[in-house]
């Protein structure tokens, strides 16, 4: 992401955090579009995938930024996520590549379909919270390229995640 969108976001993110301290709020420098959740798995099925990735000389496209949107549990919301709307196709395409290579090697296909989204926040408690109304979403964020795919592993711990690119991959 642009440094010019990654302050933007900084600000938006920070105005949030503090109608909603209830969400743990993502820094803008961690946001990342998740294409798939792999868990935990040997470096050397991590590496095999990769190495396949590369070979397919995956193309770049454009990501611009939409609406809000929520994941809940009945009532009370547990992640606060921003819609990619310009480029989810692309997205969804780059997906099905990722899942398919990861099917390759052998891991179980991902249960829910795919939902192109920046994750912004995930509530404190466990089952979740009760989400006040959000500062409007900034509109002067300008679409931008995606010309990388990463692959991280990530650390949880008591503040969140945190990621550790493994492989960088270049998409054309």
């Amino acid at each position: 992401m642009p440094e010019a969108q990654r302050k933007v976001l900084e600000h938006y993110l920070a105005a949030c955090s503090a109608v909603a301290p209830e969400f743990r709020w993502t820094p803008a420098a961690m946001l990342h579009l998740t294409v798939r959740f792999i868990g935990s798995i040997e470096p050397s099925v991590v590496d095999a995938i990769a190495n396949r990735l590369k070979e397919l000389e995956l193309e770049g496209f454009d990501l611009e930024l939409g609406e809000l949107g929520t994941f809940k549990r009945g009532r009370l919301v547990r992640v606060v996520w921003l819609q990619v709307r310009g480029g989810a196709e692309q997205a969804r395409e780059l997906g099905a590549r990722v899942e398919a290579e990861c099917g390759r090697a052998g891991l179980e296909p991902e249960a829910r379909p795919f939902q192109p989204h920046l994750t912004l926040a995930r509530a404190r408690a466990r089952d979740g919270a009760a989400l006040p109304p959000l500062p409007s979403i900034p509109t002067d964020l300008p679409p931008w390229r995606a010309d990388e795919l990463v692959l991280y592993r990530s650390h949880l711990g008591r503040t969140g995640s945190v990621y550790e690119p493994l492989r960088n991959l270049k998409l054309r």
